[in-house]
């Protein structure tokens, strides 16, 4: 997702700015202010977003904490109900719910009623470095076309490389996920498209007027 908002964007600032005919220096630094604020915004939000999933996860394991301090009978009674619900017999359930809290009650509560798990605990700032990262890789590369293609030719260039970007990170993306390739692959393109093509058509007025 971070490398095609880095390739979406990027490109399509790159394709907005050259159809309103700007100097290919001028392109350039857009360019790059482009990749640059989009990476820091992407980092920044993710790292917002995900501390803010981390503290809502530190808030309700110590409300479990909390409840089973002052009521443990209830919390096992609760965690026999919900093996109960995924199949389990009553005294099977109860016996489990038993074991799993001598173990570990806060991790079985956790995991099983809260549903939070060490396997997917939030983690700001991988998520921070993992988005900025994805997101310039991606911004590079209709980047890296606007740097070698002729002035004259950026605007199709651009657009007809990251367009190929795009499809390949569709159908990259769906497969590894098990979807239809087709239709991964035409989504992203799809509204890739779009994108370039609004901007184009704002550079181009804008470019016009003045």
């Amino acid at each position: 997702m971070g490398a095609n908002d880095g390739i979406v964007s990027t490109a399509s600032l790159l394709v907005g700015v050259a159809a309103a005919g700007a100097a290919r220096d001028d392109l350039l630094i857009a360019g790059f202010a482009g990749l640059a604020a989009g990476a820091m915004s992407m980092a920044a939000g993710e790292y917002v977003s995900v501390s803010s999933q981390a503290d809502i996860e530190r808030a309700d394991l110590a409300r479990e904490q909390r409840e089973q301090d002052n009521n443990p009978e209830f919390e096992h009674a609760e965690l026999s109900t919900i093996y109960q619900g995924r199949g389990l017999d009553a005294g099977l359930a109860d016996e489990v719910a038993r074991q799993l809290m001598h173990h570990d009650a806060l991790a079985a509560h956790a995991r099983d009623e809260l549903g939070i798990s060490s396997m997917a605990h939030a983690r700001p700032l991988q998520a921070a470095v993992t988005s900025g990262i994805t997101f310039s890789v991606g911004a590079g590369l209709p980047l890296a076309t606007a740097w070698f293609a002729p002035v004259a030719h950026t605007v199709p260039l651009v657009a007809g490389a990251s367009l190929v970007f795009l499809a390949g990170l569709g159908a990259l993306a769906a497969r590894t996920g098990g979807a239809s390739v087709p239709i991964g692959l035409l989504r992203v393109t799809f509204w890739g498209a779009m994108a370039m093509a609004a901007t184009a058509g704002i550079g181009r007025l804008v470019g016009a007027v003045l």
